[in-house]
């Protein structure tokens, strides 16, 4: 660790998180079964910092990224467990008015198809303007010159005549800045971007990262960015939590974390990673098996199926996190031992 990021993490450790989820199960009850979503994750995001969360798809970091703004319909889903706290309060304690008044205002999320998220009968105007007007009580005319100037500050050309289209009338790349700018207008303290760059070409991908990056540096916001790209977590996140199978199995600063894996499956997701340095026709290493049913977890670990290392102990017990450093740590039993 170097002397600048000793100071950011003491920094860190010294002030409250903006967003803190202790101990959170997001389960469903489908088809007469439990399906056990998030099983038991906690992590925490500071004012200015990037989380980066990663894993396959089924891993549980979108379910976790829901649940903390309430979005997942209960029922199906309920929480044995958890809290999410935010401003001195568990936002899953507060009643549908109260979540409300914070969703899209102090806290908000970019998802991953803005196709889906913005509505293909509203001008983009009404829909960028109402936020301000509903959360701020701005007026129409007010609420229409900030939306313009963040479409803007977004990268949208001809903001002022862009603003009155339809979303079918704006690219990918423009649609998801769309997306970010209405999630940016109130100026959240958290903003929680669920694989905002997916579908896109490399080139809008890199533009979208700086934007949030450079949006997240003058307005202090705190950013969990939700991604199955470790490029992208690479070159944007400050700490990075891995997730598999509903539950956490690493996590540390990214530089450390990247230099330094413990878990079998975050050296498995590396070792999948094309690097800049790769030969051409160099064959990748994968992962083997697929991830598990969360309906159906097996006993113990629930990486043992796919894990090389993995012993009786892994078949029979669930690990703990063990530090693997200050702020690193592995769920894993070959940690212990020194692996």
């Amino acid at each position: 660790m170097n002397a600048e990021t000793g100071k950011s993490s003491l920094a860190r450790a010294a002030a409250e998180p903006v967003l803190e989820i202790r101990d959170l199960r997001t389960f469903f009850r489908t088809d007469g079964q439990v399906v056990k979503a998030v099983d038991g994750i906690s992590l925490s995001v500071h004012r200015g910092e990037t989380l980066g969360i990663v894993g396959e798809s089924g891993s549980g970091k979108s379910v976790a990224c829901l649940s903390a703004l309430r979005l997942v319909p209960a029922p199906p889903a309920f929480h044995p467990s958890g809290e999410i706290r935010y401003a001195g309060r568990d936002l899953l304690r507060l009643s549908e008015r109260e979540i409300e008044a914070l969703r899209g205002n102090r806290l908000a999320m970019i998802f991953q198809d803005p196709m889906t998220s913005l509505n293909p009968y509203l001008r983009v105007a009404r829909q960028l303007t109402e936020v301000l007007e509903v959360h701020q009580g701005a007026t129409p005319a007010v609420a229409r010159r900030e939306a313009i100037a963040m479409l803007e500050r977004v990268g949208i050309p001809a903001a002022a005549r862009r603003i009155d289209q339809y979303p079918h009338q704006f690219s990918g790349g423009m649609r998801q800045r769309v997306m970010i700018a209405m999630a940016l207008l109130c100026r959240p303290e958290v903003l929680l971007a669920d694989e905002p760059t997916t579908a896109l070409d490399v080139t809008v991908q890199a533009q979208i990262l700086e934007l949030i990056a450079e949006l997240q540096e003058s307005l202090g916001t705190a950013v969990i960015l939700v991604t199955h790209d470790l490029g992208v977590v690479a070159g944007t996140a400050d700490r990075v939590v891995v997730m598999y199978a509903g539950r956490i199995v690493e996590e540390g600063p990214t530089g450390e974390l990247f230099a330094d894996p413990r878990h079998p499956y975050t050296r498995g997701l590396l070792a999948s990673m094309p690097r800049i340095d790769t030969p051409p026709g160099t064959h990748l290493e994968a992962i083997t098996g697929l991830p598990p049913d969360l309906g159906h977890l097996p006993a113990g670990c629930s990486f043992h199926p796919r894990c090389p290392l993995a012993g009786d102990r892994c078949r029979r017990e669930q690990p703990s996190p063990v530090a693997v450093s200050a702020e690193h740590r592995a769920a894993c039993f070959e940690v212990e031992v020194g692996g």
